[in-house]
């Protein structure tokens, strides 16, 4: 997963083509891209009430995993998300959402039970996923 510096900062991940070190900036177009090599990178991020609409705006599909370091499903599904994220690099964009440092969050989705992971396209709800999934069953609801 993408690690972050200060909270502001955009998260920095390694390419899995060559190791360069790339910031994983929000952008509604396009994916994001090695800056060595050009490979196309796992988009992995964690958002807050405050990154959320910008993470969330992008021209590929987005699942947004509303999960807690307290449910054990949660860190179950966490390496399948992170196997998703790699395998359709620039194909697919993950967005964790940690409930307990963003209820609002939660509230706003109407998310009673984790993990709930919810799809949007287009700025728009398009699916949403209750418990916990293997990677190929993700990439499957996604269309991927």
């Amino acid at each position: 997963m993408a690690t972050t510096t200060p909270s502001t900062a955009a998260p920095i991940t390694s390419c899995p083509a060559c190791g360069q070190r790339n910031r994983l900036n929000p952008t509604p177009t396009g994916a994001p891209a090695c800056g060595r090599c050009h490979a196309k990178l796992p988009w992995l991020v964690d958002a807050t009430t405050a990154t959320f609409a910008a993470e969330t705006t992008a021209s590929v599909p987005v699942l947004v995993d509303f999960w807690a370091p307290w449910c054990g499903p949660c860190r179950i599904i966490a390496p399948a998300l992170q196997q998703l994220a790699a395998q359709h690099a620039g194909r697919v964009k993950v967005v964790k959402v940690n409930i307990d440092e963003e209820p609002a969050l939660a509230s706003r989705f109407g998310v009673a039970s984790i993990p709930t992971m919810v799809v949007i396209r287009g700025g728009a709800e398009v699916d949403r996923i209750v418990g916990a999934l293997p990677a190929q069953a993700l990439a499957g609801r996604l269309g991927l």
